[in-house]
């Protein structure tokens, strides 16, 4: 399907702005004729979703779909996109919930803003210091526990943040996440800013967290308030805005320039002092009923009919680990949630186009992004489920495994990112294949976790990974070699957040997978009965594994035999490392 033969017919949930596209396509003119600096021109750029790559003259745009919502013509629309203006033909879904597009042409920019945003997609603030894309949970609205839906809160915290004035040049990003219930499956710990929903005294509020974020000093959120009213989550938010645009310590270091280190140097009670004080000020004085802002639709309207027509179920066992392991029950009777495993977070041209198509035929439309690279779709009959399977199956997405050790996450790494230090995707295209051979007849082998990040920034989530991996360096006798650091026995469960505990021994790229293996294979020998992977590498201690893997430290010396360890994955020249600096921070 080309963007000629293509229609849109849909809006989305942020404002899109068409002189703002315009004046985007003037900047780049100017630019290109030299009045504008690099640096400047640069932050400009990052307010609009546009992300310079390690490679000369190449751009990333960043789309944002605020808790992960999509619907079918955006599928589309990200389909024409990655067939008309993506040399690689594809898209990439992050663990923020968003879609990337590699090796840009910066002049396509204004034609991919105008054809994204006819479907109502922005790549506004998707990156720089600003309000970064809002996370929230793929069964949001349709989850059983769930005390409220926290789908229209969220689009409300999305608009109302988006050009605020306070969130065009923060000291660095805020993340933030709503989670639909206690499972927290947005992951709010790790966030800057998040949210779950409560109900107290019969009224919808939240518990809010604040200060969270992985990469050089990971930190678990602290809580905020236990308790605080739909009426006053925008206010909160935005009085930490406010201090933290004002925190000028924190612009002196970019480096520490997140909330988190803050709220860590001060204490959460100080913190709370502050903001509350904040919220006495003039601004805030007024109502913050985010009411006008949500987004509120009746998905049932638009659901599948029950008795549809639909393919008799088969026998076939790997259709019986998709419905155990991919598919879940939703709190209306007859429907199914389905996770469509999407490997490393790849979607090709084609496979757009397929993905709207099914979910116009089984999904009312829709689908959701996941922080596990994933697609959701919603509201599938049950008896439509072996023939959803079949049509996955023939466009390459009918693994099993979803959430399972099989569905490795990955950031991009040195495929396209300044601050990659190793081919994490290739790492994780290399570590899909070693665990299809690991034996995963134990459960609790087959509910672990792997993720891998290229450098130490944690885009992959690799700190709260069972086993995370994040890019480095190791020197051996004949120069550089492509190596990972090791953390073992993360957790991103609801009652146990954990960051992994680094192993002090460097993995070689080229031998991560029998690391991988070597580490799986002790602990399905010996865990004890009901084991989880975390608690036993507490139970072990971090010596067990440093030993374990003490052999990992011997790198060998360069020569036609050993020329392998010293070129990183999916490359063919030897390793050096090559680190740009990165834009994040600008």
């Amino acid at each position: 399907m080309t963007q000629t033969e293509w229609k849109p017919r849909t809006q989305g949930i942020l404002e899109i702005l068409p002189e703002e596209i315009s004046d985007f396509e003037t900047q780049v003119a100017r630019f290109r004729a030299g009045e504008w600096s690099e640096n400047d021109f640069m932050a400009f750029r990052l307010r609009q979703g546009v992300y310079g790559q390690r490679q000369m003259d190449a751009q990333m745009f960043r789309i944002k779909c605020p808790f992960g919502g999509l619907n079918a013509d955006q599928m589309d629309a990200l389909g024409v996109l990655a067939d008309e203006y993506a040399p690689l033909k594809k898209g990439h879904v992050t663990t923020r919930e968003n879609f990337q597009f590699h090796h840009i042409r910066l002049e396509d920019g204004p034609a991919i803003m105008r054809l994204l945003g006819d479907v109502g997609l922005s790549t506004r603030e998707a990156c720089g210091n600003t309000v970064r894309n809002v996370t929230g949970c793929a069964i949001a609205g349709v989850c059983a526990n769930e005390p409220f839906d926290v789908t229209p809160y969220a689009a409300a915290y999305a608009r109302y943040f988006v050009r605020h004035p306070f969130s065009q040049a923060l000291p660095r990003k805020v993340k933030s996440a709503f989670s639909g219930c206690d499972n927290d499956c947005a992951i709010t710990p790790i966030h800057d800013v998040g949210f779950l929903p409560r109900i107290q005294d019969g009224k919808k509020g939240f518990k809010m967290v604040v200060g969270g974020g992985t990469s050089i000093m990971p930190r678990i959120a602290p809580t905020l308030y236990e308790f605080i009213p739909v009426e006053e989550y925008l206010k909160a938010t935005e009085a930490l805005l406010r201090i933290f645009h004002r925190t000028n310590e924190l612009r002196r270091n970019r480096m520490k320039a997140r909330i988190k280190f803050y709220i860590a140097r001060i204490g959460i009670d100080e913190f709370k002092k502050e903001l509350e004080e904040e919220i006495q000020q003039p601004w805030a004085q007024r109502s913050f009923d985010p009411t006008d802002l949500m987004f509120v639709e009746d998905e049932s309207v638009d659901a599948p009919p029950l008795d549809g027509n639909y393919a008799a179920f088969g026998s076939d066992p790997e259709f019986e680990h998709w419905m155990n392991s991919n598919v879940e029950s939703q709190r209306q009777d007859g429907y199914k949630a389905v996770t469509v495993r999407l490997p490393l977070g790849d979607i090709d041209g084609r496979q757009f186009h397929q993905l709207a198509d099914m979910s116009r035929k089984y999904a009312g439309g829709r689908a959701r992004i996941t922080h596990q690279q994933n697609l959701t779709f919603r509201w599938v009959p049950e008896n439509a489920l072996y023939e959803v399977w079949q049509r996955l199956s023939d466009i390459g997405f009918g693994g099993a495994g979803a959430h399972e050790i099989t569905d490795i996450v990955s950031c991009p790494g040195t495929d396209s990112c300044k601050l990659g230090i190793t081919s994490s995707m290739g790492l994780g295209r290399a570590l899909t294949d070693a665990v299809e051979h690991v034996d995963k007849s134990d459960p609790l082998v087959r509910q672990m976790h792997v993720k891998m990040s290229g450098c130490p920034n944690g885009c992959g989530q690799h700190h709260i990974a069972d086993i995370g991996f994040h890019g480095a360096a190791a020197k051996g006798p004949g120069g550089q070699v492509p190596a990972y650091e090791l953390f073992l026995g993360g957790s991103y469960s609801q009652d146990d957040p954990r960051f992994g505990q680094r192993i002090k021994a460097k993995i070689p790229a080229k031998r991560a997978p029998e690391a991988l293996k070597r580490i799986v294979s002790d602990y399905q020998d010996s865990h004890g009965d009901g084991e989880l992977f975390k608690d036993y590498v507490l139970r072990q201690g971090k010596d067990y594994f440093e030993t374990m893997l003490g052999d990992f430290r011997e790198l060998p010396d360069l020569n036609r035999e050993t020329l392998e360890q010293y070129i990183d994955w999916d490359k063919t020249v030897k390793y050096v490392l090559e680190r740009g600096e990165g834009e994040c921070a600008v």
